[in-house]
């Protein structure tokens, strides 16, 4: 009987591992755990596509943006139409404050309503021994140079408050927010007035819901369904 290694070169596994073969052997051995990595991340990407089709994934897309102001609670169409007769009215009424802070929160000018709040508490003040704290930090936050929240007011307005800080008095600021309070009133209360929000009060309307984005509409069976075929293309 002739020998198998003679018959089967292949077979000879003492041949020389610097051979072209077990060259390729190697190669093909190092690529194949690459191979198989491919489809768990195809799976994850086919996983992630799936996701981000969901309808509820995209429902928040639109919320908290400027824009979006929700209704009051409990604020009738009688009670909008009173906040149009003066600025005033409007500052007055809680809820009608809280429509006109989220208005100017979309024209990211807030900081002129809560500096007017902040005076408004400032002057609720019982004794001379609360006012240093809360005047050093209305100043600090709307009025100095550079503050957090600083408010638009003329040069001579800003010294005379600055030099009454250090003594304040129940009426260091009223200077201040009086300009503040015509700025607002001459300039976002009659946008307020025309803004969507108000005017959907006033007609005692639900403010439109956001427009939620929605993913694509394949076809399916029932799309093509009593629809003949054209053979005359074949």
């Amino acid at each position: 009987m002739e020998n198998p290694l003679l018959l089967f070169p292949q077979l000879n596994i003492s041949a020389s591992k610097d051979k072209p073969y077990y060259k390729v052997m190697k190669s093909v051995i190092k690529e194949e755990p690459h191979k198989a990595s491919k489809p768990g991340a195809k799976q994850k990407r086919n996983r992630l596509s799936l996701l981000l089709q969901k309808p509820e994934f995209h429902e928040s897309d639109h919320l908290g943006k400027p824009g979006n102001v929700a209704k009051p609670a409990s604020v009738s169409p009688e009670e909008a139409v009173k906040w149009g007769e003066s600025f005033d009215k409007l500052l007055s009424e809680k809820a009608g404050l809280d429509a006109f802070t989220k208005f100017l929160k979309t024209e990211f000018s807030e900081e002129n309503i809560e500096f007017w709040i902040a005076c408004e508490d400032y002057k609720k003040s019982k004794t001379a021994h609360e006012l240093l704290p809360k005047a050093k930090t209305i100043f600090e936050t709307f009025i100095q140079k550079d503050a957090p929240k600083e408010v638009n007011l003329d040069f001579h307005t800003k010294e005379a408050t600055s030099q009454n800080i250090h003594q304040p008095l129940i009426t260091t600021f009223d200077t201040a927010q009086n300009t503040v309070y015509r700025l607002m009133e001459q300039d976002s209360y009659p946008r307020f007035l025309r803004s969507d929000p108000y005017l959907n009060l006033v007609k005692g309307r639900n403010p439109s819901r956001p427009t939620l984005r929605r993913r694509s509409r394949s076809f399916t069976v029932n799309d093509f369904q009593g629809v003949r075929p054209d053979f005359t293309v074949w």
